[in-house]
C-alpha cells in the first residue's frame, strides 16, 4: 500500500478508496473567506464585519469596509481595521 506522508495535503495512509484523503486546516477556511465579508465576534460581546484582506498565524486580521454592529444594526462605520486574534471568538462568512 502506497502512502503519502510527505505531503501535507493527503492523510497517510491512504483511506479505503486508494485516493488521498483532502486535509481541511483552519487556516485554509479562512483563505476561502479572504476578499469576501465575514462576521467577527469578540470576547467583549462586540461584532464587526466587513471584507476579510489579511491574517496571519495568529489569527490577527484586517478588515476593510468595517462596520461595528449592535443587536445585528450597524452602529457605527469604521473602515479599515485590525482585530487582535485573541480577542476573536468566531469568524464568520456573512
Amino acid at each position: 500500500m502506497e502512502t503519502f506522508i510527505n505531503n501535507p495535503r493527503t492523510l497517510s495512509p491512504l483511506n479505503g478508496g486508494g485516493f488521498p484523503m483532502e486535509v481541511s486546516r483552519p487556516l485554509d477556511a479562512l483563505n476561502k473567506a479572504r476578499d469576501k465579508r465575514v462576521i467577527v465576534d469578540l470576547k467583549n460581546g462586540k461584532q464587526y464585519v466587513g471584507q476579510l484582506k489579511a491574517f496571519d498565524i495568529h489569527i490577527n486580521v484586517v478588515l476593510e469596509s468595517a462596520e461595528e454592529l449592535e443587536d445585528g444594526k450597524v452602529k457605527r462605520k469604521l473602515g479599515s481595521v485590525f482585530l487582535r486574534g485573541d480577542t476573536i471568538t468566531v469568524i464568520s462568512p456573512e
